[in-house]
């Protein structure tokens, strides 16, 4: 039995096959839609959310995991005499970390078993991270030593992505530095970044497949000359296009690991259908 519990969030939509092999708890977001509650990647999934978006006449709108929520976690793992290390969506992004910080609050003393980490990013930039931990738990280290970890990786993770449009980023108030990038031509696709956790604008190119082109110039260049490099795609139904750049990424790179992943409903809601990305890891 592992020493303690990893803990995460939906955001990172790390596939399900890795969180049961290495025992990553995922606690997931809200999605508030035409006065219906879903729990994000559990009430509704990826495929359901984007057919049901086509033709809604109501956006949906996202809530972090609630305190309460948060502090049922930890404690039924405390409980258990497992300590726990929750690793969580870039505080700049999301409430999620303070409710996480107020469930640990209110366990009293048993919240002293309860470490917290900021991974500054999402997507399966901060998977890598709630994965880096895990293995380095596998690998005996404490929860202290794996907590420096997940803080060390995220100067060793990014992601880059392109969206259709910054509408859905700019209504959710998630657009950061993207922000001057509104009012472009409408063919250009933006190119944004996570960077210390907020998004920002990095480059503005005319078509799709040009702007894959450069999200895998721009990897390429944070990945160069490192050692064990891991790579995920990232999409919002944009299967193929995805597949595409992860085969090209797997040709350039050849990296240690390549996953597959969808972009979560809550995600979903505030990057828009058509994003496509890349994250990535290094040692």
């Amino acid at each position: 039995m592992s020493k303690f519990a990893i803990v995460t969030d939906s955001t990172a939509y790390i596939p399900p096959e890795l969180t049961q092999k290495h025992g990553i708890t995922v606690t997931p977001q809200i999605l508030i839609w035409d006065n219906q509650t879903f729990r994000d990647g559990v009430d509704i999934q990826p495929v359901e959310f984007y057919t049901r978006l086509k033709g809604a006449k109501v956006m949906p709108s996202t809530s972090q995991v609630s305190p309460a929520t948060m502090q049922e976690v930890f404690q039924g793992f405390v409980d258990k005499d497992m300590p726990v290390l929750g690793i969580f969506i870039s505080s700049k992004l999301s409430g999620t970390l303070q409710s996480a910080k107020q469930a640990k609050e209110m366990m009293g003393s048993a919240g002293e078993k309860v470490a917290l980490v900021d991974s500054q990013s999402t997507a399966m930039a901060l998977g890598f991270q709630a994965l880096a931990a895990a293995r380095a738990m596998e690998s005996g280290a404490s929860l202290e030593e794996c907590a420096a970890v997940a803080e060390k990786a995220h100067e060793r993770t990014g992601v880059f992505f392109a969206v259709d449009t910054l509408e859905f980023l700019h209504r959710g108030g998630r657009i950061g530095g993207a922000q001057r990038f509104i009012g472009s031509a409408l063919n250009l696709k933006p190119i944004l970044a996570l960077q210390e956790g907020k998004v920002e604008g990095v480059d503005r190119i005319r078509t799709k497949s040009k702007a894959h082109d450069r999200i895998l110039e721009l990897v390429s260049e944070q990945v160069k000359g490192k050692s064990n490099i891991r790579i995920a795609t990232l999409h919002a139904n944009a299967a193929e296009d995805a597949k595409a750049l992860l085969d090209r990424a797997t040709t350039a790179l050849s990296p240690a690991e390549t996953l597959f992943t969808e972009v979560s409903p809550v995600v979903g809601t505030h990057a828009g259908p058509g994003t496509v990305g890349l994250a990535y890891m290094f040692d």
